[in-house]
C-alpha cells in the first residue's frame, strides 16, 4: 500500500521585503516547504504575494547556505566548519585583546537590511552594540534612508516619526523617486501596493509619478514626468515657491519656521527649477496648484532621491509640501503609523552630528556613522583605526560606494565576524561566521516596519520547525555579545546569555514603568516571547494601557489583527524642543546655499542611476533560481538615442571618477536621454554562491565614489553620478 505524504499548512509573515505579506506555508513530513501562497485571512495583505514571497521555500532550503559555524584559516585561507563553543571561544579569545590593546573605538559593527526584518535584529543587535561600545556603527542606512530619517528627526524631533501616505484614503499622490510595483514600498508598509494605487485610481483619485525611467510604477500613474537625476529637491522648492507665491497655502498643524522657509524658496521659481530639472515651469506650477485643490493629497520620495547629492533637503521638502497643503497628519494626506510593540520613547529632540567620523569628521545621525567613510577608517593608520569587525546580515562590499576600496579594507583587518547565512563577497574575510537558522525556524514580528504602515495591524508568528540542537538567531547575537565584550559566552549558574539579557531587560523596563511586581503576569514560550509581550502591553494597545492587545491575543489571530485606519497623532507624537513642527530646521537651511550655488549648473553629458528589480532584494537574493532569470538581469538600460549618439555596441565601457566597468547593454525607450542605468547589488565573482556566481553580473558600487555623500546626513550618492561611456 503507498504511503501518504504528510503536509500541514502553517502561517507566518513574509520576511522578505518591507510588504510583511502575510503566508500561507506547506511542510511536508521532513518539515520541507513544498508551496507558498499568500494569506487571504490576513487584513492587511489579503492573500497578495510577490515572487519573492512565492520563492520563500527556495530560500529558507538554499544548498548554499552555512549551516553550521566555520572559521577561515588566514595562512592558507581555507575554511572548515567548527562547533559553536569553538567559534565563540576564538571570538572570545582574539577580540577583546585587539579592543584591550588599541582601545574601543578599534572596534565596529556594520548591519545590513535583513536587520530590519527579524526578532533577533531588533531585540538583540542593540545588546551587541552596547556590548561593542564603539562609535563607529556603520549600516545599509547610510546606503539608503539617513536622509528621510534625519529630515523627520529634524522636523519632528524623533527619526522614527516618518509620515507614510494614507494610500488608502488619499485622492492625489505624487511619487518622486520610488517605483514600489517593483520594491513593494520602502518606508511605507503597504502590501499589494499596486493594488492600493489601482483602487486610488478606481476612487476618482490620481497619482503622479515624477522619475528618470518609465518605471512599471509610472506605467500604472495617470501622469509620467522624466526629471533629471539629482534634482527633485529643485523640483520641490519650486513647488513650494509657487504654493507662496500664489498664497496656496493651508497649514493646519503648529509650525516654527514658516517664514524661514517662504525665504529659503524665494531663490527657486518654477522658471529657474525648469533648467535644472527638465521638467516645464508651466508643468511645476500645475503640479502646485494641484496638491493644493485635491480634497487630499501626500507627497512620497523614496530611494530614488535619498541617494542623491540633495537627498536630506528632498526628504525635507516632501513633508513640508504636505505641511503647506493641510496635508499632515490628515486622513488622506501623510500620516504617522502607531505601531502596537512600544518602541524606544525618545524624551530629548533628535540631534545630529553628535560625534564625527575621525578621519573624514563626517557627522553621527541616529549613533551611526556614513558608510561611505567606513574604508576611511580601517585604511588610514592611527589611534582609533578600526581593527576588529563585526557585521550582521550585511555585504557591503557590494552594496556600499566604491566597493573594490572596501574589499581592500577589510582584508586587512586584525579579525572579523560574521553572522550571515552565506559566504559571500564581504563575508569571505570573515574569521568566523555564524549562521543564523533557517526563516522557517525562527519567529516573526515587524518591530522596525510596522512604524511605518499604512494601516495599523499586528502580526505575530512563531518558529514553524523546531530548532533541534542548534541556537537560535538571538541567542547567537546574545552570546556574541558576550564574546566580544570579554564577559563569559556560556550558561553560568544555569543562566545563559540569552535569558539573562533578557530578564535584565524585562526587569528594568518593569521598574521604570512601575510595575514590577507584575513579571509574573507575561506570558511566552521563551524570554524572547516575554519581551514581545510586555513591549505589547505597555503599547498603544496594550492592557495595562486601558487596551486588550497582548501576546496572547496575537497567537489566538495567527492571521493577524486589524489595529484601524491611521489616525492624527500631533502634537502628540512630536519630540522637538518648540513642541511643534519645524518647517526650518537650521541644518538644512544651511544646506540651501550650497543647492542654490549649483541651481544654474549644466548637466552631465551622461549620468548614472540604479534601479530596483521585482524579483530582487538589495543583493542577498540573487541564489534563487527562479528569481534569477527574465528582467531581473544585470544590464545598463540606455536610451536608443544614447546607443546611436555614442557609437556603441551590445556591450559598452561605462567610467566615472571612481572605477570602470564593462557591460551588457539594454536599449529602451524606458529611460531618457543622458541617462543610464544599471541595478543594484549585483557583481558575485567572489561568492560560494552557485547560482548568483554563475550569474554573477557587475557591480555598480565600482563606479560609485565614497569621497561624496549628502551633507547633512552623510548618505552615500548612487544616483546622477557622471559617467562616460566608449564602445567596448
Amino acid at each position: 500500500m503507498a504511503s501518504v505524504t504528510q503536509t500541514r499548512n502553517l502561517l507566518r509573515t513574509c520576511p522578505l521585503c518591507e510588504a510583511v505579506c502575510g503566508l500561507e506555508v506547506t511542510l511536508d513530513a521532513d518539515d520541507h516547504v513544498t508551496s507558498v501562497r499568500g494569506d487571504k485571512e490576513d487584513p492587511f495583505s489579503k492573500g497578495f504575494i510577490c515572487p519573492k514571497g512565492a520563492s520563500f521555500g527556495s530560500l529558507d532550503e538554499d544548498p548554499d547556505r552555512v549551516t553550521e559555524p566555520m572559521i577561515r584559516d588566514r595562512a592558507t585561507d581555507t575554511w572548515r566548519t567548527a562547533s559553536w563553543n569553538e567559534a565563540f571561544d576564538l571570538i572570545a579569545a582574539r577580540f577583546p585583546a585587539i579592543v584591550a590593546e588599541h582601545g574601543k573605538q578599534a572596534a565596529a559593527a556594520y548591519l545590513g537590511n535583513p536587520n530590519a526584518h527579524t526578532v533577533a535584529g531588533a531585540l538583540y543587535v542593540p545588546v551587541l552594540l552596547r556590548a561593542l561600545s564603539t562609535k563607529n556603527l556603520f549600516s545599509a542606512s547610510t546606503a539608503d534612508q539617513m536622509p528621510k530619517q534625519v529630515a523627520s528627526g529634524l522636523m519632528f524631533g524623533d527619526p522614527l516619526t516618518v509620515p507614510v501616505p494614507d494610500l488608502d484614503r488619499t485622492d492625489y499622490l505624487l511619487m518622486l523617486g520610488a517605483n514600489p510595483l517593483e520594491s513593494n514600498g520602502s518606508l511605507c508598509t503597504a502590501p499589494d501596493f499596486p493594488g492600493r494605487l489601482k483602487a486610488l485610481q478606481r476612487r476618482g483619485g490620481r497619482f503622479v509619478v515624477v522619475d528618470p525611467r518609465v518605471t512599471r510604477t509610472a506605467k500604472l500613474a495617470d501622469e509620467h514626468l522624466f526629471i533629471r537625476p539629482g534634482s527633485d529637491a529643485y523640483l520641490l522648492f519650486g513647488i513650494v515657491h509657487t504654493l507662496f507665491a500664489e498664497q496656496l497655502t493651508d497649514v493646519r498643524v503648529e509650525v516654527e519656521g514658516l517664514d524661514e522657509l517662504r525665504t529659503a524658496a524665494a531663490a527657486f521659481s518654477p522658471d529657474s527649477v525648469a533648467v535644472r530639472t527638465g521638467v516645464p515651469a508651466e508643468t511645476v506650477i500645475r503640479l502646485a496648484r494641484e496638491l493644493a485643490a485635491a480634497p487630499t493629497a501626500a507627497v512620497y520620495a523614496r530611494i530614488g532621491t535619498c541617494t542623491a547629492e540633495f537627498g536630506t533637503i528632498t526628504q525635507w521638502l516632501v513633508d513640508a509640501i504636505n505641511v503647506l497643503t493641510g496635508n499632515l497628519d490628515t486622513p488622506g494626506g501623510a500620516m504617522f503609523a502607531t505601531a502596537a510593540a512600544a518602541g524606544i520613547n525618545r524624551s530629548r529632540p533628535f540631534r545630529l552630528g553628535r560625534w564625527t567620523s575621525r578621519v573624514r569628521e563626517l557627522p553621527e545621525a541616529m549613533g551611526e556613522l556614513p558608510v561611505a567613510t567606513l574604508a576611511d577608517e580601517i585604511l588610514t593608520p592611527g589611534e582609533g583605526q578600526i581593527r576588529a569587525l563585526v557585521t550582521v546580515a550585511g555585504n557591503p562590499v557590494l552594496s556600499a560606494p566604491s566597493g573594490a576600496r572596501l574589499d581592500a579594507a577589510f582584508a586587512q583587518l586584525d579579525f572579523m565576524v560574521s553572522v550571515d547565512r552565506y559566504r559571500n563577497e564581504t563575508t569571505r574575510h570573515a574569521d568566523v561566521i555564524l549562521p543564523p537558522p533557517r526563516p522557517v525556524q525562527s519567529p516573526h514580528y515587524d518591530f522596525a516596519l510596522l512604524q511605518f504602515a499604512v494601516h495599523n495591524y499586528a502580526r505575530y508568528s512563531r518558529p514553524l520547525v523546531p530548532l533541534g540542537e542548534r541556537p537560535t538567531e538571538s541567542a547567537v547575537l546574545a552570546r556574541l555579545a558576550a564574546a566580544v565584550s570579554g564577559m563569559p559566552h556560556e550558561s553560568a549558574d544555569g543562566v545563559d546569555p540569552l535569558t539573562g539579557v533578557d530578564e535584565l531587560i524585562i526587569a528594568g523596563t518593569l521598574q521604570k514603568a512601575g510595575m514590577a511586581e507584575r513579571r509574573g503576569e507575561l506570558i511566552g514560550a521563551d524570554t524572547t516571547e516575554q519581551r514581545l509581550d510586555l513591549m505589547l502591553r505597555l503599547g498603544p494597545y496594550g492592557e495595562w494601557n486601558g487596551g486588550t492587545l497582548n501576546l496572547q491575543v496575537l497567537l489566538d489571530n495567527p492571521h493577524g489583527v486589524d489595529l484601524g485606519p491611521l489616525r492624527p497623532r500631533l502634537p502628540g507624537a512630536l519630540r522637538t524642543a518648540s513642541k511643534k513642527v519645524e518647517l526650518a530646521p537650521r541644518p538644512l537651511l544651511d544646506d540651501v546655499a550650497r543647492m542654490r550655488a549649483r541651481l544654474g549648473d549644466l548637466a552631465p553629458d551622461v549620468v548614472l542611476i540604479g534601479r530596483r528589480q521585482l524579483r530582487s532584494n538589495n543583493s542577498w537574493m540573487h541564489n534563487i533560481g527562479q528569481l534569477v532569470s527574465g528582467s531581473n538581469r544585470c544590464t545598463l538600460q540606455i536610451n536608443p538615442a544614447d546607443v546611436a549618439r555614442l557609437g556603441l555596441g551590445e556591450h559598452a565601457v561605462v567610467k566615472s571618477a571612481a572605477g570602470t566597468l564593462t557591460v551588457p547593454l539594454e536599449p529602451t525607450e524606458a529611460i531618457m536621454p543622458g541617462v543610464v542605468s544599471l541595478p543594484h547589488g549585483w557583481g558575485h565573482a567572489e561568492s560560494t554562491q552557485t547560482v548568483a556566481k554563475a550569474n554573477a553580473g557587475v557591480n555598480a558600487n565600482v563606479l560609485t565614489d565614497d569621497s561624496v555623500v549628502d551633507v547633512p546626513s552623510g548618505n552615500a550618492i548612487f544616483n546622477g553620478v557622471p559617467v562616460t561611456l566608449a564602445p567596448a
